[in-house]
């Protein structure tokens, strides 16, 4: 498996939108390399965890045609993941390719988002070549060869947000983010449905600060505390990658911070563009 970390930062990107705070500017100061856009990560080159208004820039910057893309799953509706408008261009005059049905995969938030926001323009000839399916936690899924598990995200009282286990040829994937701390019962039954994690791409939002309980996003020690319940349960092992992104400029997420945080306590840090291979 192949995946791609084509967006690494939070909602508000970095440097952040409308922000001018010390680290925005020194990160502008620094230039491109250091930017990170809204997450999206692509498997395999066909499969897409999350879909950021950045999606379009991504694929310029990442030499991919996302006419290839055969799969979405999406974590949940807010608009960093899930920029539904993007999807009234995928055929009619906006574009030609040989590719069949999009599959989008969601939960019912992400099914209200999509059809709100194509509501005024799409065709019905590009409508009816994606297939939007809702999802919920605690499922297990097959899915062009695929085997993809879905626990819980502890992000939004308001919707089902997701996270995801992707496995094929014996190698498995497992995107933790956007969350904050995980229960012990999702990860439970990750364990009861066999997974074993080569990489695990952990959200570390808040840098060197602590999440805590009840926040929506964690920090490296929360990070630390997963991938202890993750190991209990031999979800992970020493061979196992573990990757830390989805980086706020709060967190003065500099490509040398952040990879100090990383390597002070075995973790990866993930930059736009990075590559690996399981």
């Amino acid at each position: 498996m192949k995946i791609k970390y084509l967006g690494t930062g939070a909602a508000e990107g970095v440097p952040a939108l409308f922000c001018d705070c010390d680290y925005c500017k020194n990160i502008r100061s620094l230039g491109e390399a250091e930017f990170r856009t809204r997450s999206q990560v692509i498997i395999d080159d066909i499969i897409s965890v999350d879909f950021p208004p950045e999606a379009y820039i991504h694929s310029l910057k990442s030499g991919l045609s996302f006419a290839r893309l055969k799969y979405l799953f999406i974590t949940h509706s807010h608009m960093d993941h899930f920029y539904a408008h993007d999807f009234i261009l995928r055929g009619y005059k906006y574009a030609k390719f040989d590719g069949g049905i999009l599959s989008i995969y969601g939960n019912a938030e992400v099914e209200k988002v999509f059809n709100e926001c194509t509501a005024r323009e799409m065709k019905p000839e590009i409508a009816e070549k994606i297939k939007l399916t809702v999802i919920k936690p605690y499922g297990v899924y097959e899915v062009g060869g695929y085997k993809v598990i879905t626990i819980p995200a502890n992000h939004s009282k308001t919707e089902d947000a997701l996270l995801f286990y992707v496995e094929k040829g014996g190698k498995g994937y497992l995107h933790l983010y956007d969350t904050g701390r995980i229960s012990k019962e999702a990860f439970d039954f990750l364990k009861s449905n066999n997974a074993k994690a080569d990489i695990v791409s952990f959200d570390c939002t808040f840098g060197e600060a602590e999440g805590g309980e009840n926040a929506r996003h964690m920090g490296i020690s929360d990070c630390l505390l997963m991938k202890d319940l993750l190991a209990e349960r031999n979800v992970i092992d020493k061979n196992t990658k573990l990757i830390i992104t989805h980086f706020s400029h709060n967190c003065n997420p500099t490509r040398a911070h952040v990879s100090e945080i990383a390597k002070q306590y075995g973790f990866i840090a993930a930059y736009d563009g990075l590559e690996t291979e399981i």
